[in-house]
């Protein structure tokens, strides 16, 4: 099982200057942004470990970013209560959204990438219209109680978690808000790829996996520890899994039918270095002295991005994994 399970370092993403705070896979994996404290956002190539082009723009620490389907565009919000639209051919800012009165913690393109959408700590969620000239929002959701630090979006909906301790999916199409609430602040929401469920990590321990559409709880994940920071969840490539990252330093893997743990892996490896054909073992060297803020599982195969409070950026794959050029050697090969 184990084998399946993206565990081995493939390699380390060194460029920023200070904690990483979010790593995201462009809508096929090919790419993957990065944005960390140094108020800067970083585009790479993952699987040859290459920064391809920096981007600024803010003037504090940036908390997220998306890229648009084209990958032509891409967008991200921080600390200085912006959210930025930026050519990611130029590397010029396009617009800067200022509705926002508190940091912005959340932020992410529709499906096709002509509306913004951000979660604040200032407790509402806003949409902009990216080809719109007004800077205004479109729409200002004001429903929760408190911290949006969560958002992500479906074809026709916005779904979003608070520390209010509540999950909220509002249903564009009939206009309804449909809101379920958990007893402890939520952290981080996401679908699963099938779009029936939705997982919510929460500040006691705890992931939680509910139906969509009635919000009765599935299944509940615990092993790791979560009581203090914002971490990301998610579900593997085949939902076949649930992923978290731990204020312990670790990664954890459950089942996502049976909820069991079936590997923890720390972020720091023991050797800290990116050799081929090195896997994770047990919790080594440096598991307890960082917290995985963020990941992001690859939406097409066994791979997977982590980020701590430290450190560079880690790109795991699936022991034997091949490098790109090694692949391509195969397939010229077999023609």
């Amino acid at each position: 099982m184990v084998e399946a399970l993206p565990v081995q370092l493939a390699f380390e993403l060194s460029a920023h200057e200070g904690p990483v705070r979010a790593v995201r896979f462009n809508r096929i994996g090919r790419y993957c942004l990065t944005s960390g404290s140094d108020k800067t956002v970083r585009l790479w190539n993952p699987h040859r470990g290459l920064l391809i082009k920096t981007y600024g723009g803010h003037g504090d620490e940036v908390l997220d970013a998306d890229a648009s389907h084209d990958n032509s565009r891409l967008c991200s919000g921080g600390a200085d209560k912006t959210v930025q639209l930026t050519d990611v051919g130029t590397g010029q800012p396009i617009r800067k959204y200022r509705g926002h009165i508190s940091r912005v913690n959340s932020v992410k393109f529709n499906d096709d990438s002509t509306v913004i959408v951000s979660g604040s700590y200032d407790s509402s969620v806003r949409a902009w219209d990216c080809r719109s000239r007004s800077y205004d929002p479109i729409q200002v959701l004001g429903d929760a109680k408190d911290s949006v630090t969560s958002v992500q979006l479906a074809p026709s909906e916005i779904l979003t978690g608070s520390v209010d301790g509540s999950v909220r999916r509002y249903d564009l199409r009939f206009g309804k808000l449909h809101c379920d609430t958990i007893a402890n602040p939520v952290t981080c929401v996401s679908f699963s790829r099938d779009g029936n469920c939705i997982l919510a990590s929460c500040l006691d321990n705890t992931l939680r996996l509910m139906d969509k559409d009635t919000g009765e709880m599935l299944n509940s994940y615990k092993g790791h520890k979560n009581q203090d920071y914002k971490l990301d969840s998610c579900l593997s490539h085949d939902d076949a899994h649930v992923v978290s990252g731990s204020e312990d330093g670790t990664v954890c893997f459950w089942d996502l039918v049976e909820g069991n743990l079936l590997h923890s892996f720390p972020h720091v490896p023991p050797h800290k270095s990116a050799s081929r054909g090195q896997t994770t073992e047990g919790d080594g060297g440096g598991s307890s002295r960082c917290v995985v803020y963020s990941l992001a599982h690859h939406p097409k195969e066994s791979c997977l991005l982590t980020a701590a409070s430290h450190g560079p950026v880690r790109v795991w794959k699936k022991v034997g994994w091949e490098t790109e050029e090694e692949e391509e050697e195969k397939d010229e090969e077999t023609t």
